[in-house]
């Protein structure tokens, strides 16, 4: 077991949560980091697993087709040593005997982070909510450049 320090309090799960579409043979998996509050690493564990129960089961998407979620189980569990605030340590992943270009080829420029990346749409079946797609609608959204797609 990892060192758990005595006033840990927070934890990081990976939740693997699995969507299929009625008529569609392909399956959509999602890993969802989310933050855990707990008291202990079993604590964690139990409040991650009820979470992931949370995130199944089924809607209508916006072409009238049946979604299903299911959660899979935890890809990972983790604690966060550090006291939420500004700068503190959320996760690390450890590598040995790298080089140096393998080292600064982990550093990706300002326009390939994620938060700066272009948006793209899902390449997957449509798992948006027909309730999500009409909301949308009545709020005077432009929909039509939505794309989902259908088999």
């Amino acid at each position: 077991m990892s060192y758990i320090p005595n006033d840990a309090e927070w934890y990081l799960a990976d939740l693997i949560i699995q969507m299929r579409v009625e008529m569609d043979p392909r399956s959509i998996v999602h890993i969802n980091t989310i933050l855990v509050r707990a008291d202990s690493p079993e604590d964690a564990h139990e409040k991650a697993l009820l979470l992931g129960k949370h995130e199944e089961g089924s809607y209508v998407n916006s072409d009238g087709k049946t979604v299903s979620v299911v959660f899979c189980g935890l890809g990972e569990l983790n604690v966060v040593h550090d006291k939420l605030e500004h700068g503190s340590e959320l996760l690390y992943r450890e590598r040995v005997d790298m080089s140096d270009e393998q080292v600064r080829a982990l550093a990706k420029p300002k326009g390939e982070l994620a938060v700066f990346a272009p948006r793209q749409m899902s390449t997957g079946p449509n798992y948006m909510p027909k309730s999500v797609m009409d909301q949308l609608k009545s709020c005077g959204i432009d929909v039509s450049d939505i794309q989902m797609d259908s088999p």
